[in-house]
């Protein structure tokens, strides 16, 4: 088989990406069989820790359950199948693109990692939703914020995640070229090439656009608390940090890959648009890992910034130190928030009443 007629970058629906040839592969090799080794491994180290511990810390943890720990449960869980597959390119980055791991591996953890791709995806998509109903509506959207249609929803995104995940592993396989094995998928045709663009709008950038569009709206009912207020809210100021802490990093994680994706699906739709497969390749090959970081980022970030996720990971790995709380308050940011601003909205609401009644 002729290497221009396939795909070969590891794990993702490229559309148009190449196998280099052996000159490529030579000008690149500290980057492919040294750097990306080494900062796969520290992302799988760090990452499955991380999630474990999450993982492990929330679902042990004494008490009732918050509604949103359901999410990050199943968000830790992604990210670990979605970083235990990282072993696996790892031999094939330090083997200067070589897959020796068999065909069935060839196409489960490519299948693996663009299943838990898009549920990554998905559930931060809902938890921001989820926030946004918590602290924008918090009395209308009780009956919808149950525990059981939360488990419901979960559910629904992994299934729908295993569906879009099945064109890679269908055409995901093991391919030799002269006694050379590549994990690799056969040049897109102008269907797959349309679906590819569908499933990338879908699971990217509407949900992209979901978050903004949530966590906007969040911030502006924030700053038009401050200014009515006329107060200065430590906890609503470190609120609005770690939003935009979490929006930040799940750009700079994503976009860059989905952007050259776009790009590469967009030039294989339309021959006028040329964009160089080498420029493609490369593009894909640096912001690649980027994307893997946000699954190892992740765990940190909540605990960092979520004092009721601190708490439970610290008791959970110490349990003599349970009695103690380290000074953390038991009161999240969500919770804050919520009581924060629905106060705030009350108070509209008893105004905005008080001034109609006035005027009749």
């Amino acid at each position: 088989m002729d290497p221009d007629e396939t795909s070969a970058y590891p794990g993702y629906f490229d559309a148009t990406s190449e196998i280099p040839d052996i000159e490529e592969v030579r000008s690149h090799v500290p980057y492919t069989s040294v750097f990306l080794p080494i900062f796969y491994t520290v992302v799988f180290l760090t990452g499955v820790l991380g999630n474990l511990a999450l993982m492990g810390a929330l679902h042990f943890k004494r008490g009732s359950r918050r509604l949103i720990d359901i999410f990050i449960i199943n968000l830790a869980a992604s990210d670990f199948i979605f970083l235990v597959t990282l072993p696996l390119w790892v031999d094939k980055e330090a083997s200067l693109g070589l897959w020796r791991t068999g065909s069935f591996l060839c196409k489960g953890s490519s299948y693996m990692i663009s299943v838990n791709m898009h549920c990554n995806v998905l559930l931060l998509t809902c938890m921001s939703i989820d926030r946004y109903l918590a602290i924008m509506c918090p009395a209308a959207s009780r009956k919808f914020r149950r525990r059981d249609c939360a488990y419901v929803v979960c559910a629904s995104v992994w299934l729908l995640s295993c569906l879009l995940g099945l064109p890679t592993l269908l055409s995901r396989e093991l391919i030799l070229i002269g006694d050379k094995p590549y994990c690799a998928e056969k040049r897109a045709t102008s269907f797959k090439l349309v679906w590819a663009l569908v499933a990338l709008i879908l699971t990217f950038f509407a949900p992209l656009l979901s978050i903004m569009t949530c966590y906007f709206c969040i911030i502006r009912r924030l700053c038009v608390h401050y200014q009515q207020s006329g107060k200065h809210n430590k906890k609503l100021r470190k609120s609005i940090k770690i939003i935009f802490i979490v929006v930040t990093a799940f750009i700079c994680s994503w976009l860059p890959f989905n952007t050259f994706k776009l790009l590469a699906i967009v030039s294989g739709l339309d021959k006028e648009i040329y964009i160089s497969s080498a420029t493609l390749q490369l593009g894909m090959e640096v912001s690649g890992p980027l994307a893997f970081t946000n699954s190892c980022i992740t765990p940190f970030i909540y605990y960092i910034f979520d004092s009721y996720i601190r708490s439970a990971i610290v008791h959970c790995l110490c349990p003599c130190l349970k009695n103690y709380d380290f000074g953390i308050s038991t009161e999240t940011s969500d919770s804050h928030l919520t009581k924060a601003l629905s106060n705030f909205i009350h108070a509209e609401d008893f105004a905005r009443r008080r001034k109609r009644s006035v005027s009749l």
